[in-house]
């Protein structure tokens, strides 16, 4: 990926933590306990499975709320989730995965 590409993701994905952090903190929101907001957080991605399982046409927001959920705990804890999202990347993209079988139709690798 070029240089400048990782610089305007890495810094938009850091104004969108610091954006759900402020909204947090502006309705008064859980910011302390962090147990509970991986709670949340799980309970956004069982949404988001609850949706897509069965067909609401909701799946996008969903993952939304799951990716805004995730973008605030990730402020919440100090950690440059664009960072950290694109050294993966460059990781998972150079890393072997054994072949798995499918299910539910998805071609898995």
């Amino acid at each position: 990926m070029a240089e400048e590409n990782t610089e305007v993701i890495q810094k938009a994905l850091g104004t969108l933590q610091k954006r759900a952090y402020q909204n947090k903190l502006a309705h008064k929101f859980n910011v302390t306990d962090l147990n509970l907001e991986f709670c949340l957080l799980y309970g956004e991605v069982a949404e988001a499975y609850d949706a897509w399982n069965k067909e609401t046409g909701e799946v996008g927001e969903e993952l939304a709320d799951v990716a805004i959920y995730l973008l605030g705990l990730a402020e919440i804890l100090g950690v440059d989730l664009g960072a950290v999202i694109l050294g993966k990347m460059d990781k998972n993209e150079k890393r072997i995965y054994p072949r798995r079988k499918s299910t539910r139709g998805a071609k898995l690798s």
